[in-house]
């Protein structure tokens, strides 16, 4: 998963961003390094305050001015490191080549433009010669790629369903044909109906465009529908990282991915309750000394407490767990 590729679109290598304020210093995302193959979709799974969105504002450098930092690590997008581009390259890099669905659709959009308007807003910004008549055709086939009808491009958001309202904002992460899509969550909103309708929509537009996407979310089952390779974060770090297969057919996982398998209802068995994972994340002003997953962990160990875990990598697969640092067939090394 991190050694690097030359078939691989974007690569992070040892990242680390803080918010910093008068009062505190939050460890936002903590070391990590993942990458995403061309034309492959990588899904970012983690509990809420994982760090995924940090991660995705950091590829765009969209983190807030006063307070988001990045401390160490790159960025690298087709070879070259986004973190040492200035404001006016990364304008030219946002929406154009890399693109973002962001959580909220009813936020996401302007309720006083016309869905059309907006779509061809995102079009001339990247595209500063193109004719009226080229930006009017763009946006009736973008809306026509996303199951929209052309017609409704005079309509404004208030009009669309939630679902429709995601397939809009999709559009205009499309219009330009972005070579990396960044997906925010983008089924939270939706009932379970739509939510599969967007989620193969979004398959179907990365085979016909021939991107490759970054898929943040908390549930399993859309990995299984979407992903090739999978990074389970937590509290700022890659616990586990490998291909679908070695996720959902492995019998080796860390605990904490465990321990989010067995949140998930099984229709085979009968039991009177799910297993949650005991507590709550650790407050990122304050992590635990050595593992961060050492306080809610059933096989926690005394080393487990002192001791940060390094990564042991098995071919694709790899693990940040004491469990797994001594077995035969692991590579240890630090990550």
């Amino acid at each position: 998963m991190e050694e690097k590729r030359q078939d691989n679109i974007l690569e992070i290598q040892d990242l680390k961003v803080i918010y910093k304020t008068d009062f505190e210093t939050v460890e936002a995302v903590n070391h990590i390094s993942l990458s995403i193959g061309k034309g492959k979709t990588l899904g970012l799974v983690g509990e809420t305050g994982a760090g995924k969105t940090t991660t995705a504002l950091s590829i765009l450098r969209l983190l807030p001015a006063t307070t988001g930092r990045i401390l160490e690590g790159s960025i690298t997008f087709n070879g070259h490191n986004l973190l040492e581009y200035d404001e006016h390259q990364m304008q030219a890099v946002r929406g154009n080549l890399i693109s973002m669905v962001f959580q909220d659709p009813m936020t996401s959009l302007n309720p006083v433009l016309t869905v059309g308007e907006q779509i061809a807003e995102a079009l001339r910004l990247h595209n500063e010669h193109i004719s009226k008549e080229e930006v009017e055709k763009r946006v009736e086939e973008t809306l026509s790629m996303v199951g929209i009808l052309p017609a409704r491009k005079h309509d404004y958001p208030h009009q669309f369903s939630g679902g429709m309202k995601q397939r809009v904002v999709i559009a205009i992460a499309l219009c330009c044909e972005p070579e990396l899509l960044i997906a925010d969550e983008p089924t939270t909103a939706l009932d379970v109906t739509i939510q599969a309708q967007v989620l193969a929509m979004m398959r179907s537009l990365r085979e016909r465009l021939g991107m490759s996407m970054l898929m943040i979310t908390h549930d399993l089952g859309i990995v299984a529908q979407t992903c090739d390779d999978v990074a389970v974060m937590y509290a700022g770090e890659i616990l586990e990282a490998g291909t679908v297969t070695d996720l959902f057919t492995g019998t080796d996982h860390h605990p904490y991915t465990q321990g989010l398998f067995n949140s998930i209802p099984n229709i085979d068995a009968r039991a009177h309750r799910l297993k949650p994972i005991p507590g709550l994340v650790p407050d990122p002003t304050d992590l635990p000394k050595g593992c961060v997953f050492s306080p809610r962990c059933e096989h926690c160990m005394e080393i487990c407490k002192e001791k940060r875990p390094e990564t042991v990598t098995r071919g694709t697969h790899s693990l940040r767990c004491h469990l797994f640092q001594n077995q035969e067939g692991g590579d240890a090394h630090a990550g």
